[in-house]
């Protein structure tokens, strides 16, 4: 006889459950982040992810120029830490892999005697990352010399939600006839919020970022830790912000609903509050995206590419047209008015 098959929950029917089975008839918003996109048929773990056929751009999704450039960065660190056997690139939130393929593809000399390591909790996108990495769902426990990159990561790890109404109280989600709903809850309110806000400000807790930033920055030895992200200098800015300006939802290109609904099938992202990643250790460089990229020679490698197709335009190649494409990346990569603008935290150890 046959055993019949159990229908796996939908993300509302685990949320629910969990709900169900709290005590109080609520759980924190940043449980309900993780189940709805992390948890069991989450929005990462079956379909969502980075790209022209996924749900968002991100730099290394513009083309390959943006891995050439950290190639270089990469290179630069572990000479400055006097190019040690051993080195690892950690691509922290690797998604399908599309950065490592460009900075494969760069074939940065700390790689000939180092590794690359991809951490990626979705099995489903661990399964497209390329050849010759280390694929992984956890974070080193220890890294001797080393970079972590987390680029567009820490938007997209759970939160906690705050709202002032007469005084700060944290937003529990509950489940009523109509859907998930938020119960205001009052609780000790974090230093990095304001004393008085307009009734009704809303500002992200990152919760799960701080916890992430101090593991990674006790894990990292030697060597440096970069975090590309749309970033606010101070939470208290973020609270005198339109919330759907900062707690936005994704997918398939286009913004979402709002961010109780739809569990499961939308990303949900948040601007990051520099002052509470600084609270673990203030950064040692903040720069922006466009500086960053700059500094490290992007200019070069786009005079480069047209060098390149200016002497092989006449019987273009693959390889030729990819230079030719370097103008178009840069860019993208460089609009102070997009991507250029987001900020690059940077923390040596």
């Amino acid at each position: 006889m046959i055993s019949p098959v159990c229908p796996v929950p939908s993300v509302a029917d685990s949320i629910v459950a969990a709900i169900a089975a709290s005590g109080g008839g609520t759980i924190s918003f940043r449980e309900f982040m993780t189940m709805s996109l992390y948890g069991d048929n989450g929005f990462y773990t079956v379909t969502g992810r980075a790209g022209r056929r996924g749900d968002f751009i991100t730099s290394p999704e513009v083309g390959p120029l943006f891995g050439a450039v950290l190639a270089r960065a990469c290179d630069a660190v572990w000479k400055t830490l006097g190019q040690p056997d051993g080195f690892m690139i950690v691509d922290a939130g690797a998604g399908p892999g599309t950065l490592a393929r460009a900075i494969l593809a760069a074939s940065p000399q700390c790689l000939e005697r180092g590794s690359y390591v991809a951490v990626e909790t979705s099995p489903m996108q661990r399964e497209m990352h390329p050849a010759g990495i280390i694929s992984t769902d956890m974070m080193p426990t220890h890294i001797e010399h080393g970079i972590v990159i987390a680029n567009e990561l820490i938007d997209n790890m759970p939160f906690d939600v705050w709202v002032y109404d007469g005084a700060w109280r944290t937003a529990r989600v509950t489940f009523t006839s109509t859907g998930f709903a938020e119960i205001l809850v009052a609780s000790e309110t974090p230093a990095v919020l304001p004393l008085s806000a307009a009734h009704g400000s809303r500002a992200p807790i990152h919760t799960d970022a701080v916890e992430w930033l101090r593991s990674t920055l006790h894990s990292l030895s030697h060597g440096q830790l970069l975090v590309f992200d749309y970033c606010t200098p101070l939470t208290a800015q973020v609270t005198s912000m339109p919330w759907r300006e900062w707690l936005r939802t994704y997918v398939g290109h286009e913004r979402g609903v709002h961010y109780l609904k739809n569990a499961g099938q939308q990303d949900i992202t948040t601007q990051v509050c520099v002052d509470q990643l600084a609270a673990v250790r203030q950064p040692d460089a903040v720069r922006s995206q466009s500086h960053f990229l700059q500094r490290w020679g992007i200019d070069d490698l786009v005079e480069e590419g047209r060098r390149i197709w200016t002497e092989n335009a006449a019987a273009p190649t693959l390889a030729t047209m990819k230079m030719r494409s370097r103008v178009s990346e840069s860019e993208a990569l460089l609009d102070e008015s997009g991507l250029g603008g987001f900020t690059v935290l940077e923390w040596s150890n």
